[in-house]
């Protein structure tokens, strides 16, 4: 009975979006006191962190499932001790969050990227990667698959992370709360950088962050009764929902894995002494 429901909800109360281009019409900022702004009539979004501040941003719409794309162009020069969060979440102690963190590091030493997935308030599943290129000095594309079979993590188009749905194996998956997209640059400097051994120096302030060229494939959630989200907006392309990785896909994941990432916690039996998550083992 609640999977039909589940299934009856998101047939009448989610419209297909697909949204490109004035980030005023698809965002809010929501902290930072002036230090966030959207600029160039909306081509362009910065957020800057000082010793006062951070500063942050949210969609206007909820998504529940979706393919996500944003440019980013990270924080140059010493960002130690600086996190740059761009994810989707949504509410409460039992959230559901799908996660791309940027941290920061001294001036020459490449950017971590670090990615999580929490399911029912659970994270606790990193993976971390350095990229195979400077992401200061342009901008980048960092993009989430988000749909019922699996969830997909690129960046220019490269897929550098599978969470698969194994809910059939016992192994929670996001697919009933709808996900705001939000956006932070803020002070972490008791862990980010080297675990918290370099410190953020202010005298480089203010540090700033850019956005631009959102996209966004994507089930807009209604909390109404959604009459005007039903069946009859059909998306004109859905491809999306039922895409799954292929064996170039899988082949490309391998190479990032094998060339590019420094943290899995699927090896890291230290941490889990007893014994890995299962959706590590399950072939």
């Amino acid at each position: 009975m609640a999977s039909k429901i589940f299934l009856a909800l998101l047939f009448v109360s989610y419209v297909i979006a697909v949204s490109a281009g004035n980030l005023n019409q698809d965002f809010e900022i929501t902290w930072g006191d002036g230090r966030a702004k959207i600029l160039n009539n909306g081509e362009l979004l910065t957020l800057s962190l000082d010793k006062a501040s951070g500063s942050g941003f949210r969609s206007r719409n909820e998504y529940l499932f979706g393919k996500i794309d944003m440019q980013l162009k990270l924080v140059p020069g010493n960002s130690a001790g600086t996190v740059t969060a761009y994810y989707l979440s949504s509410l409460g102690n039992v959230h559901d969050e799908i996660d791309f963190e940027f941290l920061g590091n001294l001036s020459g030493d490449p950017y971590i990227l670090h990615t999580n997935i929490f399911t029912q308030g659970k994270g606790n599943r990193e993976q971390q990667f350095y990229l195979w290129f400077d992401p200061t000095k342009d901008f980048h594309t960092y993009s989430i698959l988000w749909n019922p079979q699996s969830i997909i993590f690129s960046v220019d188009g490269t897929p550098i992370r599978e969470f698969k749905n194994l809910e059939s194996k016992g192994v929670s998956f996001p697919k009933n709360q709808a996900m705001r997209i939000y956006s932070s640059l803020w002070n972490a400097d008791d862990w980010a950088t080297r675990g918290g051994l370099v410190k953020t120096d202010w005298s480089q302030a203010p540090f700033t962050a850019s956005y631009r060229n959102f996209n966004a494939q994507a089930c807009v959630w209604t909390p109404s009764s959604g009459s005007s989200c039903s069946s009859n907006n059909p998306s004109s392309n859905q491809s999306w929902m039922k895409q799954s990785m292929d064996a170039t896909g899988q082949a490309r994941i391998q190479w990032v894995q094998k060339n590019y990432m420094i943290y899995n916690y699927c090896t890291d039996t230290k941490r889990f002494p007893q014994g890995l998550p299962p959706e590590c083992t399950i072939a």
